[in-house]
């Protein structure tokens, strides 16, 4: 069983709002505003944001695709982790820059759906932190299987956001929440 982090000092992480990454996701423009939207709450109520940008292949560090999608961008002072895996924490700092932030709970945005967002969430509860999934500020690709089988993106948004209301975890506390109606903590039962 994971440590079971205690207190409710929260953070907003930031996952793979990449150019390459939502081009051509769901409802990218809504989302990427609704993403850039948390951000400036998080940064007027003080609250830390991390900032967790991916590079492999297919999407080179440092090249126009891997840039942050406007308007977004990390402000001075502010962490940002490099990844290679779909998993926020795999091979990264960023579990010690949460302790060392003194972080207990993880307010999470970005893309992709299916993938990183879900790596990350799952790996969040895995480690002892308690979650929000900002359920209007995360997106996701349609799926088009070797069958044929379309997995829609809307479809795959609504399943991930479904499943961090219904986890459960012992000692955490996991769930959704819209962008305007977070406060990036959780009170502890």
């Amino acid at each position: 069983m994971a440590t079971v982090r205690e207190g409710s000092k929260g953070v907003l992480l930031v996952v793979d709002v990449q150019v390459d990454v939502v081009k051509a996701a769901w409802e990218n423009q809504r989302v990427v505003g609704n993403v850039a939207r948390a951000v400036e709450r998080a940064r007027d109520q003080k609250v830390p944001v991390i900032w967790v940008q991916h590079s492999d292949e297919d999407l080179p560090h440092g090249s126009a695709q891997w840039q942050w999608a406007p308007p977004l961008a990390p402000a001075a002072g502010e962490v940002l982790i490099h990844k290679h895996f779909n998993s926020s924490f795999e091979a990264t700092s960023l579990d010690q820059e949460l302790a060392r932030l003194g972080a207990t709970h993880i307010t999470l945005a970005g893309a992709s759906s299916n993938w990183c967002i879900r790596a990350t969430a799952y790996g969040a509860l895995e480690r002892g932190y308690d979650l929000t999934l900002l359920s209007d500020a995360h997106t996701t690709n349609t799926m088009v299987l070797d069958d044929g089988t379309r997995l829609e993106a809307a479809d795959l948004v609504k399943e991930l956001n479904i499943a961090m209301t219904w986890l459960s975890y012992p000692g955490r506390t996991n769930a959704t929440a819209k962008t305007e109606d977070t406060t990036f903590t959780v009170a502890k039962p």
